[in-house]
C-alpha cells in the first residue's frame, strides 16, 4: 500500500511538471550582461534578445550588471534559479577570473547553451597619437619607463588586458611596462582614451568603429591571422611585428547549472534559429561582429579548452594568483 501511494505521488509530481515544460516560457526572461551599456557585448546581448523575444514569445529584459572585472554579471548568471528565466550573455572573462582569485566561479557552474561570436583584439590609439604603427609603439613602450603608458578596456586581468599583456610578452616586452587602468568596458575606456586619460585601448574593431569612423580614433594593428573585413586597411600583429600572437574575445548565451533538459533543448534550439537568421547575420556583418556558433555541448568543450589555454598565457605574464 505505501509503494502504491509512493508511485502514485510520483505520477502526481511528473505530470504537474509537464505543463509547466510544454508552456515555458509564460513570464519574461532576464539576461544578464556583466559589461556596460553600449560596449560590443550590450550589443550583442541586445540583438540576441530580440530574436529570442520573436522565437519563444516572451519579453527579454536585458540587465547590465557591472563591477567587479566582471564577477558582478557573471556570479548573477550562475546564482539564478535554473528555471530558464535568468540568461546570461557569458564572456571570455568566464576563462580568465578564476585564474586572477577574484572569483570560484568558472565555466563549470553554467549549462552552456550556445557560442554566438568571436572577436579579435585591436590596437586602438587616439587620432592625433604621434604613433603611426604597432612597431613604433612598442618601441616607445620598451624604451620608456614602466608606467609611462596606461592602456584600458575591461576589468584588470579581463580580456583586452590580456590581449594586450600577452602581445607584449610575445614581443619579449615585461607586461608591467604598461599601466591597466581597469574599467566597466570599451565604451567607458574608449572615452578615457579620447580625453587623454589613457594611451591604448585593445579593444576588437567593432567596439571602436564609430570612432575609427569619425576620425578620432585610429587602430594600428589586429590580433588575428587574418584582416578584419571592417577595416581591411588595418594589418595584422603578424604582418607587423611578425609576432604570432593572436587574441579573440568570444560571448555565448550561458544558464545557471541544473537547467532541465527541456528548457535547456528549446533555448538551444531558438538560439540556433537566431543565429541563422537574416536579422543577427546581416546585424553582425553591418557591425563587423565576428560570428561562430557552438551549441550546447560544444560551447562546453570550447570554454574548456579556452580555459587551460589562457590559464598558460597568464601563468607565462605574471597575472595568476
Amino acid at each position: 500500500m505505501k509503494l502504491l501511494k509512493g508511485l502514485l505521488a510520483a505520477s502526481v509530481v511528473a505530470m504537474a511538471a509537464v505543463p509547466a515544460m510544454a508552456d515555458y516560457p509564460d513570464r519574461p526572461i532576464t539576461m544578464y550582461v556583466a559589461w556596460g551599456a553600449g560596449g560590443g557585448t550590450d550589443a550583442v546581448a541586445r540583438v540576441i534578445a530580440v530574436g529570442l523575444e520573436k522565437e519563444l514569445g516572451t519579453r527579454v529584459n536585458v540587465v547590465n550588471r557591472t563591477g567587479g572585472s566582471g564577477v558582478v554579471g557573471h556570479s548573477a548568471m550562475a546564482e539564478a534559479e535554473p528555471d530558464g528565466y535568468t540568461l546570461g550573455l557569458a564572456t571570455t572573462e568566464v576563462n580568465l577570473m578564476h585564474w586572477l582569485g577574484l572569483t570560484e566561479l568558472d565555466y563549470t557552474v553554467y549549462t552552456p547553451l550556445a557560442l554566438m561570436n568571436q572577436d579579435p583584439a585591436g590596437v586602438q590609439v587616439a587620432a592625433d597619437s604621434e604613433y603611426e604603427t604597432v612597431e613604433q609603439l612598442l618601441e616607445a613602450i620598451e624604451s620608456s619607463p614602466a608606467g609611462t603608458f596606461r592602456a584600458t578596456g575591461s576589468g584588470q586581468g579581463s580580456s583586452w588586458h590580456v590581449a594586450i599583456a600577452g602581445m607584449l610578452n610575445a614581443e619579449g616586452i615585461e607586461a608591467s611596462k604598461v599601466t591597466w587602468v581597469p574599467s566597466d568596458g570599451a565604451a567607458s575606456g574608449l572615452q578615457e582614451l579620447l580625453s587623454g586619460g589613457t594611451h591604448i585601448v585593445p579593444s576588437s574593431l567593432v567596439e571602436a568603429r564609430s570612432l575609427i569612423e569619425a576620425g578620432r580614433v585610429k587602430s594600428l594593428a589586429f590580433m588575428s591571422s587574418e584582416r578584419s573585413s571592417l577595416f581591411p586597411d588595418v594589418p595584422t600583429l603578424k604582418e607587423e611585428t611578425g609576432s604570432d600572437w593572436e587574441f579573440g574575445a568570444w560571448r555565448g548565451v550561458v544558464a545557471p547549472k541544473g537547467l532541465p533538459d527541456e528548457i535547456r533543448d528549446r533555448l538551444i534550439e531558438a538560439l540556433d534559429a537566431i543565429y541563422h537568421s537574416d536579422d543577427y547575420q546581416e546585424f553582425m556583418d553591418a557591425q563587423g561582429f565576428g560570428v561562430q556558433f557552438l551549441p550546447g555541448e560544444e560551447f562546453g568543450e570550447f570554454m574548456a579548452t579556452n580555459d587551460v589555454n589562457f590559464g598558460e598565457t597568464m601563468k607565462a605574464i605574471g597575472l595568476t594568483q
